[in-house]
């Protein structure tokens, strides 16, 4: 089976965030190379039945933020629950990301700072000039990075991914799909390195 793994997420995702730098470090671990996919969260709920988080019932969302606190105490990460910047259209920032893997440069630092940008530091995402700023803080070359995340060519890549998620079943960020199992969510994450350890077949619909 291919040693890869489909990486479906968003920067605005919390769950993203709080599973990054272990998805990360487990691929490294089992030496399995990551394919990128960052998506707009609202064009894969229109077409697999999510809802953005100001429409969901209070219920939901009440236990979302338990939720929140409770991953944020056991993993020792911080994270803010309310961020200054949410909802935030992270559509550069996620362009961007697409932009320096067609440069061929490794995402993850730019990936986990801009993570940070919303989830920690408060700092609005969809601003030009802030993402400019996470890039080269992360060592990048902004104004190049920028230009052509802003091109035709890379915005038929990221609406590619969206179109990628729906047709394989995928609904939700952060998604990690292996031989075509989808694993969903970082709480997930266990599972899938035991599938990683392991090698065994995947468990795919019936």
């Amino acid at each position: 089976m291919t040693r890869q793994i489909d990486y479906i997420f968003s920067l605005v995702s919390p769950w993203a965030y709080l599973g990054s730098a272990r998805f990360h470090a487990m691929a490294a671990k089992h030496g399995y190379a990551i394919t990128y996919r960052p998506v707009s969260l609202p064009a894969v709920f229109k077409e697999t039945g999510g809802l953005p988080l100001a429409q969901r019932p209070t219920t939901r969302q009440l236990y979302r933020w338990s939720e929140m606190q409770r991953w944020r105490d056991h993993l020792k990460i911080p994270l803010t629950l309310r961020p200054k910047f949410f909802p935030v259209d992270v559509t550069l920032a996620d362009r961007a990301i697409l932009a320096l893997i067609e440069q061929g440069a490794t995402p993850q630092r730019f990936i986990e700072a801009a993570h940070a940008a919303i989830w920690v530091e408060d700092r609005n995402l969809a601003d030009e000039a802030v993402v400019a700023e996470v890039l080269s803080a992360c060592g990048h070359d902004a104004a190049a990075t920028l230009a052509q995340a802003k091109t035709d060519a890379i915005g038929a890549i990221y609406a590619g991914h969206g179109e990628w998620s729906i047709a394989n079943n995928v609904f939700g960020s952060p998604s990690y799909v292996l031989n075509g199992e989808i694993f969903w969510g970082q709480d997930r994450l266990p599972l899938l390195e035991e599938a990683l350890a392991s090698g065994r077949a995947p468990y795919l619909p019936v």
